[in-house]
Order: structure tokens, then C-alpha cells, then sequence
């Protein structure tokens, strides 16, 4: 059985489809079709949901996207939908949740069918911000939110409006200092106990063979992984709902990996980085960008806010995609991934664990537990550079990301790594020799950039052809050259300026 809240009711489980997303739930099963479903690809935003995770007593929310989280995952969380917001019937506007209302007097909605995804990541936002953080903040907030018909300036307006009204009876839903009402505070003591009582919850079909299992711990999950080989591991499901919703894909027996407190870790130490393989993007990218503030576009572009809050480093390793942002750059750092199953540990440098398309060494009885970054030394560059149709939640064409020492004016220790550039991440060891002690300046680079053609025949397909791929790689390496010098910006110094919604706006006012 598995228990959760469902605004401000308890809801227990005892059989479900595994591969039921939280959107199908929703609407067909308890009858909440606030909730939309435009692309069920986690693309447009029209179903956002609120998710919170209950940590040491206190509530933390952030918004996903309801057609890629699975059912089985919300075990022990509490899901806010945009029925939550205002239950009145024929509310007045000052009756309306300050979100809505500022929507409302904003005139932030014309069909409607995008509204409620933009309002619940509004909410989300609204919550976790006691004034207006700035149009930045909203902009991030939204990055995953489609809309076709309004225009981005009225949704932007009403973000900061929503700030500026007095907390009212729907605003008590979920105060900005995350505190809630009695009736949510005795539902919340009640899960506390429920999860408390339940070790290793298994949800299954009668009379299918069908299961969802949320192991606590890295050696139930190990041992569920060995009696059931076909199993398919899943954390955010960011990709893997993609598959049961358009290529229906389906799994007869899912095990999660989001309750092993085992791969939701992550440590500084003297000897690097550990990040749980499970752990979401949103809850490490800040802390791992202070110290690599260099890989912090690539981070801000992966996905939307709402991919980021649910995706994964393990999840994205272990799909072993050409196109995954965060291969690269964890092959240009020296990665290792600590791979685990009932035989033992075993540590392995990522630039080996990738063999052929969506194809790794990874096996069947193995999880990838954590990711291991050595530490940063004084003398450390780095660089990293996506390219895509759009600016954000787009996958790459192509992914650069180059790393070497600087000693003595000279670039030791290179390490050149892409993306998109053949079946799977790789180095382009030609190319770091061509760079290996030699002086950092553009003629170097460009002398190492005519080599990429020896490293890689990329091929060509609907994202870029194969000619674009080798000639906008080589562009990269000047723009390595001229950014480092000072004369052009990082995208992340102003994504802003750059962003989906900023350049929508940008059209539509010429």
C-alpha cells in the first residue's frame, strides 16, 4: 500500500497500473481534470502539479510534470493540483488564491487550456518566496510552461502582482513560510506514522504480474533488482514515461530508486563530489555550480524547472543517450560512478561505461548508486558549450566540454568531451593532443578543432546535419578563445535576455 496526501485529503493505495502517471490518475480516476494534458512529453507545462516532500517535520514544494511523474513515486508526498487553490463555488476575485486572482485582473488567460500549469508553477513559486524575486526568478519559474495565445508579458505581470495582496483564506492552502492548516497538520502527523509502519511497500494487480516497488533501502533495493532481472529501475521518469506514453512501452514490474537515502546524497569532501545517482537536479546544481560555476548554463538548460525537479544524474547515465547534457561533462571532470548489486561494489570512470547506442556496462543486476567528482584544483579550467534549436528544454545537437590544467601557461591534462557527436559521449582524444602542452591561444585552438573530423563522422538526422555538427563544433573552439579573453558573455551572465519566454516577448513587441 502507499500513502499519500492529495491536497487536503489521505489517499491510500493498494493496486494501480506501475506505469500510471499521476496525470492519468488524476483525471480518470479521480475525476480532477483541472490538470491538462497537452504533449505528455513533459514539454509544455499544462500539467503541473505541486509535489512536497516532508523533511525533518517542514514541507518542501516544487512544481513537476504530472504526465512523467509515475503514481507509485508519490509514496509519502503531498500533491497539490489547481482544484486545491480555490474551493468556493463561484468564488469573488478577492476569494481567488492571490495567484489566480492576479491571472484574473492581469488578464494572464485567453483559451484557458494552458492557465492551470502556469498557475501551479506560479503557486509553487509563491510559496517558496515571501516578496517578489524578481522577473529572473519568475522567468526560470515558467521556463516550463507553454503558451500560445496570451503572450508571456500579462502571466509576467501577474507574477509580481500576486506578491502584492494580503493573505486571505485560500492563500492558508500553503503559507510562503510553508506552515499549514490544522486539518493538514493532523494528516501530515498521520503519514508520518503510516510511513514509519511501512518498510518496503509493494503495489500490484490482482491476478497480473505487475508491481511497483519502493525499496528503503541500497540493500533491499539490490536484492528486489536479483529476484527480478527484468525489472526496469526508475527515479524521475523524465524519460522513461515518454516511453509508455508515445511509444507504449510498457513495464510489467518497476523499482524505484527515489527511497534509497543511499542515492539521494550529496557530500563534499577532501577527495571530491558524491552525488546520488537518484538525487533531482534542482537540489544539487546550486551547490555543484559553486564550485564548477562554468557548467552552470548547461545545467539552467536542461530541461525546464519542472524536468529538473524530477530528472537525475543516475537516470540520465544510465539511459546512455548520444544527446544527454551531462555525460560530457562528467567524462571532461573524471568521473567515476560507483555501480552496486548483491555481488558487491564496483568503481568504474565514466568515460568507459558508455559501449554503443543506449548501451553501457551496467548489469542486469546492477544500479548506479553515485557519481564521484574529484576535487577542483587551483590550476583547473573548464568549459562548456550546448548547442540547440532553442535556447531552453531542447535537447543538444551538439555538446562541448573541454577541461585541462593550466600550469606554467601551458594546457596540461586536457580532456575533450562531446555530445551528439556519435552513438555515444565521448572524448576527442585527437583533438586533446593536439592541445596537450601546448599555449592557450586561439591559434592553438583552431589548430586542435581541424581535428575533430579524425575523432568523430557525426551523422545527420532531424536536430543538425552531420556538416553543421563538425563546423559548429570548430566555431566552439573560438568562442571558448574569445569568451575566456573577456570579449563575449556566458549565456548563464544573462540568460534572461536569451530566454524562451524573453524572446517571445522580444517578437512580439516588434
Amino acid at each position: 500500500m502507499i500513502q499519500f496526501l492529495l491536497n487536503n485529503e489521505m489517499i491510500q493505495l493498494t493496486k494501480f497500473v506501475p506505469n500510471m502517471s499521476i496525470l492519468d490518475w488524476l483525471r480518470t480516476n479521480m475525476g480532477k481534470v483541472g490538470s491538462k494534458e497537452g504533449c505528455a512529453t513533459g514539454d509544455c507545462g499544462a500539467c503541473t502539479v505541486v509535489i512536497g516532500d516532508l523533511i525533518n517535520g517542514q514541507w518542501h514544494y516544487k512544481s513537476i510534470n504530472g504526465c512523467l511523474m509515475l503514481l507509485g513515486n508519490l509514496h509519502g508526498k503531498h500533491l497539490l493540483t489547481v482544484e486545491a487553490l480555490t474551493t468556493k463555488p463561484n468564488p469573488s476575485l478577492e476569494q481567488l488564491h492571490p495567484v489566480q486572482r492576479a491571472m484574473v485582473e492581469c488578464h494572464g488567460s485567453q483559451c484557458g487550456f494552458c492557465t492551470p500549469g502556469f498557475i501551479m508553477s506560479l503557486f509553487a513559486l509563491y510559496m517558496s518566496h515571501k516578496s517578489y524575486p524578481g522577473r529572473e526568478a519568475v522567468i526560470q519559474a515558467l521556463g516550463g510552461n507553454l503558451c500560445r495565445c496570451t503572450g508571456y508579458e500579462p502571466i509576467l505581470k501577474a507574477a509580481e502582482k500576486c506578491f502584492s495582496y494580503p493573505d486571505n483564506d485560500q492563500s492558508n492552502i500553503a503559507h510562503k513560510d510553508h506552515r499549514f492548516s490544522q486539518q493538514v497538520a493532523v494528516l501530515t502527523t498521520n503519514l508520518e506514522k503510516a510511513l514509519a509502519d511501512n518498510e518496503i511497500p509493494t503495489v500490484s494487480l490482482d491476478g497480473e504480474n505487475q508491481q511497483f516497488y519502493l525499496p528503503q533501502s541500497l540493500k533491499q533495493l539490490c536484492e528486489l533488482k536479483a529476484n527480478n532481472p527484468q525489472a526496469q529501475f526508475v527515479a524521475g521518469a523524465t524519460d522513461l514515461s515518454v516511453e509508455f506514453s508515445q511509444l507504449i512501452n510498457q513495464k510489467q514490474q518497476l523499482i524505484s530508486v527515489r527511497y534509497c537515502s543511499e542515492l539521494m546524497v550529496f557530500e563534499e569532501s577532501e577527495q571530491g563530489l558524491e552525488i546520488g545517482a537518484a538525487l533531482p537536479y534542482s537540489e544539487f546544481i546550486d551547490k555543484f555550480c559553486h564550485i564548477y560555476p562554468e557548467a552552470h548554463e548547461l545545467f539552467e538548460r536542461l530541461g525546464s524547472l519542472q524536468v529538473r525537479n524530477a530528472g537525475s544524474l543516475g537516470g540520465s547515465i544510465a539511459n546512455a543517450s548520444p544527446i544527454g547534457d551531462p555525460a560530457p561533462l562528467l567524462i571532461a571532470l573524471d568521473a567515476q560512478l560507483k555501480l552496486q548489486s548483491i555481488r558487491g561494489e564496483r568503481l568504474i570512470p565514466i568515460d568507459e561505461f558508455f559501449l554503443d547506442y543506449r548501451k553501457a556496462q551496467l548489469a542486469e543486476d546492477e544500479v548506479i548508486v553515485s557519481i564521484h567528482v574529484p576535487k577542483r584544483q587551483e590550476t583547473f579550467k573548464l568549459s562548456c558549450h550546448k548547442i540547440s534549436k532553442r535556447i531552453e528544454d531542447d535537447i543538444s545537437a551538439v555538446c562541448l566540454v573541454l577541461s585541462y590544467q593550466l600550469e606554467n601557461e601551458k594546457m596540461q591534462q586536457v580532456k575533450c568531451a562531446m555530445g551528439g557527436m556519435a552513438a555515444t559521449p565521448a572524448l576527442a582524444k585527437n583533438v586533446a593532443a593536439a592541445l596537450n602542452g601546448q599555449a592557450f591561444n586561439l591559434d592553438t585552438l583552431q589548430t586542435a578543432a581541424s581535428k575533430i573530423a579524425e575523432d568523430f563522422q557525426p551523422l545527420s538526422d532531424v536536430r543538425a546535419s552531420s556538416t553543421y555538427r563538425l563546423q559548429v563544433t570548430k566555431n566552439l573552439f573560438d568562442r571558448i578563445w574569445y569568451q575566456s579573453a573577456g570579449q563575449i558573455q556566458s549565456l548563464s551572465v544573462n540568460l534572461q535576455s536569451t530566454s524562451a519566454i524573453q524572446t517571445r516577448i522580444n517578437h512580439a513587441s516588434l
